[in-house]
Order: structure tokens, then C-alpha cells, then sequence
């Protein structure tokens, strides 16, 4: 199946919230008839008080000719309000909150180790260290109900914004543009244009555009606005729709967000997965992803909502991590105040639909604090799931465990104590790309080494491993096992020895 991101759910944010990854807020037009998609949206939305600042990035399949944006936005926009930054801003906060899979080593158990399960007291895991025509005299006679209401370039783009008084003008004005409306869309901007939405209409320059392979990567544009309503606009990303559609959002503010209008879910976390999974971690994870919505139909899933500062942003850290000049990048500079600074709860927020599955737009509400995630072990085992707190510290997390495999000479071992690789090796993966990687062939219950509780999913029973041990276990649960089994044995050889006895006297 094709992937089609609506790159629509990502502009019309501009009004509302932050999509990162795959889905769009507008549509995409063009002056040809072939067919256009939109493969991968990447948003960071920051907000305080009233204020949005929009960053998106959009990579596209299709014509490059007479090609175009149309997104959703609440007020006027001018040019010191839009400009377009480096790809790598974006990159790295979506790298920051994306699923993250970790290596441990069991260390020698019989030297005297570190309390290796007071990792987390502080929240720190110690092993992580931390080209369009302009409108003809006659085309402007047959303005209809639009307006032009501003116009300017930034970068590759040419820029207008665009008022209206009925959809049908609108989509008569682009059409008498040369501009080719998905089917479909004049009753999906219809909402738009009755509740007063401007339009944000961006063309590109062609020849100021670079190619990624057979693929166009615009330069980001960021957007600033100030809104009461605080909510993502999707519907009208819907034509661009090729199939199921993932929509990540990431907003960076002084608080955790989630959906008003949806049913809010956290991804299982913290448990151990097989070696194979190393390999193929974004495939396990979309196949979590999709259990997790199989299991949640319609939810949006909560995947990090961590409290991030210039000396701490991350723990574990993915391979990349944002610089300390990002958040002035992202909005700081017209934000102000600690988030500026680089003080923030990134909040990383996951959907996936087709056309007939969200039938609103996304509307953001402020949530409490939860952690999770973390390498925290305490008397029930390792810290599962995602629990109310005073701060944010949630995060996807997976772990491949690699028990030890030396002698060991000493009368009282201490086992489950981990911790680096032997080599200092970087052991942190993330999972990037998720919307692209192949679905259907891991069989996921296969490789998990714990029953997933949280959404009722079972694993494959493991082969018994005496040298091992069982890793869905907190160290220790095995030795209570193999005990209980022994005076299980114990009781029956006692039962049938009393039975042969008697069978004799007979």
C-alpha cells in the first residue's frame, strides 16, 4: 500500500498544534494531471500562552511544476511572521522523542557492583551519558469571493495569503489559476472557509528546489501566530490521502499536551526483545504501534513526554540530539522565557488513519506529568507502563539484555546488575521512519520477552534457558520458581512411593 502523509494536517498546525513525521495539515495542488502525495511531514509545534510557532518540513512525491501548498491558517500571516530554516533542527527533535532501543551487559557478578538498580533515583540512566503564472487581468475580474490578502517569498517559495467567502469561489480561483483541486476537496475546505480561515497558498520554485533522490526536500518553513484555540487541523489533509496516513506531532512548551476530542493511549514500554529486533527496530516497533491501535481503535498514542534542559535532554540519548541554539531556532526568539532557554517538556504525540477514520481535527488540552520508561527497578521488577509524577520522564523504551557469560568463582554472586557495553560502544538505536518501514512480516509475539498487560497481547512461550534465565523476570523470580517447582516434584515422588508400597501389601 502506498503511503500517502497528508501533508495538509501539517500546515493547517499553523492554526493549531505540531504534527512530526507523516501527515500534513493542507493539501497539495499542482498545475498537471498527475497524481501528487505527500510521503513524510515533519512539524515541531512550540506554544506558551497564546502564541504558536509552526516548523514544518514536507517531503513529496510528484511533478515539481506549477506545484503548491494549501494550508488552513487563523490569521493573516505577513512576511516577518514566515521564514525557513535548516533541515537539521527538525531532524534532531524528532530524533529526540523517537522510540529508542538500548543495549545492557550483565557485569561480573561476583567483584563488588555498583547498585546498578538505583539507576533512576535522580531520573539519569548512568550508562547513558549524559513555475506559477501570476493571475491574468481576466483571471482577476473572476476573483469571485477571494481575496488576496497578502503576498512576498521566502527561500524556494512563493507565498500568498488567501481569503474566501464561500469554498466554491476558492476552488474556482485555484482551478482558474491553473492549479488542479484533489477531487474531493471543496467540501473539506468548506469548514475552513465558514469559520474564517485564511489560506496559506505556497508555490515553488522548481529550479530553486534540491533533489533527495526521486524525492524533493524543501527547505522547512516556520510560521508564527497567536490563537486562543489550540488544536491541529487535519480534514483537509484528507485529499491528499493514499491509504493509511502517519501523523506524528511533536510540541515543545512548558507542559505535556494531549487530544481533547480522541482516546488518548501510551505505547507499552520498557521491556526485553530477542537480538533479531536490532535489525529491524523500526519494523518491531511499527508493529507494536499497530497492536497498540488495534488494541486502542481511534487513539492517539502518547510515545514521549520528557522534562528536557540544556544539561540533561535526554536518558538514554538517541545518537542525535538537539543543539542548545535549537530552541531559539524553533520559536524561542518570539516565545521568550525559559523555553527559550532551552527548557521545555517535548511532548511526542503518534496517529495513524485512513480517510474515513478521524472524522475532526486534532484539539490539544494540557496533561498531567507521567514517567516511565527508565531503567528504575524497584521490588516488583523494572518500572513498566506510565505512572502519574511531578514531572514528565515517559519515553518508548526497548532493551536487548545480554546476561553474563564468564566464570563465576565467588559463593554469593550478585546477578542482574547491569550496565555498558564491554567496548564503550554507543548501545542507544532510534527508530526513525517509522510510516516506511515494512508492516506484516514480523510476527511480533515472537520476539518480545513479556506478556504486553497493557493492551492484552501475548508473546510466544520461551524455550526454557537455565543458563539465561527467564528476562520477563526481575532477577531473583527464577531462583522462587525452580523452587516451588522442586517441592512441587518433591510432593509427588512422596505420593506415588505410598501407592507402589501399598500395591505390594496387596
Amino acid at each position: 500500500m502506498k503511503l500517502g502523509i497528508t501533508l495538509g494536517a501539517t500546515i493547517l498546525a499553523l492554526a493549531m498544534a505540531a504534527p512530526v513525521a507523516d501527515a500534513f495539515c493542507g493539501f497539495y495542488i499542482n498545475g498537471s494531471e498527475q497524481k501528487m502525495f505527500n510521503d513524510a511531514t515533519n512539524v515541531v509545534l512550540m506554544r506558551q500562552g497564546t502564541r504558536t510557532v509552526l516548523s514544518m518540513q514536507n517531503d513529496f512525491r510528484g511533478p515539481l511544476t506549477d506545484f503548491a501548498m494549501v494550508v488552513p491558517v487563523p490569521v493573516v500571516l505577513k512576511q516577518a511572521d514566515v521564514k525557513t530554516l535548516d533541515k537539521g533542527v527538525l531532524d534532531r527533535i524528532d530524533s529526540l522523542g523517537s522510540p529508542r532501543l538500548v543495549e545492557y551487559w550483565e557485569q561480573d557478578p561476583c567483584p563488588a557492583p555498583y547498585d546498578a538498580r538505583g539507576y533512576g533515583r535522580s531520573g539519569v540512566d548512568k550508562m547513558s551519558r549524559p513555475s506559477m503564472a501570476e493571475p491574468s487581468a481576466d483571471m482577476s475580474r473572476r476573483r469571485d469571493s477571494v481575496k488576496i490578502e497578502a503576498k512576498f517569498e521566502v527561500g524556494e517559495y512563493k507565498i500568498l495569503i488567501l481569503s474566501a467567502t464561500d469554498s466554491s469561489g476558492l476552488e474556482r480561483w485555484l482551478t482558474g489559476n491553473g492549479y488542479k483541486i484533489p477531487p474531493g476537496a471543496e467540501p473539506l475546505l468548506r469548514p475552513y472557509v465558514e469559520s474564517g480561515s485564511k489560506f496559506f497558498v505556497a508555490k515553488v520554485d522548481p529550479k530553486k528546489v534540491k533533489m533527495d533522490g526521486n524525492r524533493a526536500a524543501l527547505s522547512p518553513l516556520r510560521f508564527h501566530y497567536d490563537s486562543e484555540e489550540f488544536s491541529l487541523p487535519i480534514r483537509l489533509g484528507m485529499a491528499n490521502a493514499d491509504g493509511k496516513q502517519d501523523l506524528i506531532v511533536n510540541i515543545l512548551s512548558d507542559k505535556r499536551f494531549e487530544l481533547a476530542n480522541y482516546k488518548n493511549v501510551v505505547i507499552p514500554t520498557n521491556f526485553d526483545v530477542k537480538n533479531e529486533v536490532r535489525s529491524r527496530f523500526a519494523e518491531f516497533y511499527a508493529a507494536l504501534f499497530d497492536k497498540t491501535i488495534e488494541a486502542n481503535p481511534g487513539a492517539v498514542v502518547t510515545e514521549y513526554a520528557w522534562t528536557t534542559n540544556p544539561s540533561l535532554k535526554c536518558d538514554p540519548c538517541p545518537p542525535q540530539v538537539p543543539a542548545d541554539a535549537d530552541a531559539m531556532t524553533l520559536g524561542g526568539d518570539v516565545i521568550g522565557g525559559r523555553i527559550a532557554q532551552g527548557h521545555y517538556v517535548l511532548t511526542r504525540l503518534h496517529a495513524r488513519y485512513g480517510k474515513q477514520d478521524m472524522k475532526d481535527d486534532l484539539r490539544f488540552k494540557e496533561a498531567k506529568a507521567i514517567t516511565g520508561g527508565r531503567e528504575h527497578w524497584g521490588k516488583q521488577g523494572l518500572e513498566y507502563g506510565a505512572q502519574p509524577s511531578t514531572e514528565n520522564y515517559f519515553q518508548a523504551r526497548y532493551a536487548i539484555r545480554h546476561w553474563w557469560t564468564g566464570a563465576i568463582k565467588c559463593q554469593n554472586p550478585q546477578r542482574g546488575v547491569w550496565g555498558g557495553p564491554p567496548d564503550g560502544r554507543s548501545s542507544t538505536i532510534a527508530a526513525h521512519k517509522v510510516a516506511f518501514a515494512p508492516r506484516g512480516k514480523m510476527q511480533l509475539a515472537s520476539v518480545i520477552k513479556r506478556d504486553l498487560w497493557e493492551i492484552g497481547y501475548r508473546r510466544t512461550p520461551p524455550t526454557p534457558d537455565p543458563v539465561k534465565g527467564n528476562f520477563s523476570q526481575p532477577p531473583g523470580s527464577r531462583k522462587v520458581q525452580d523452587f516451588g517447582l522442586g517441592v512441587l516434584g518433591g510432593a509427588l515422588g512422596i505420593f506415588l512411593g505410598r501407592m507402589l508400597r501399598s500395591r505390594r501389601k496387596k
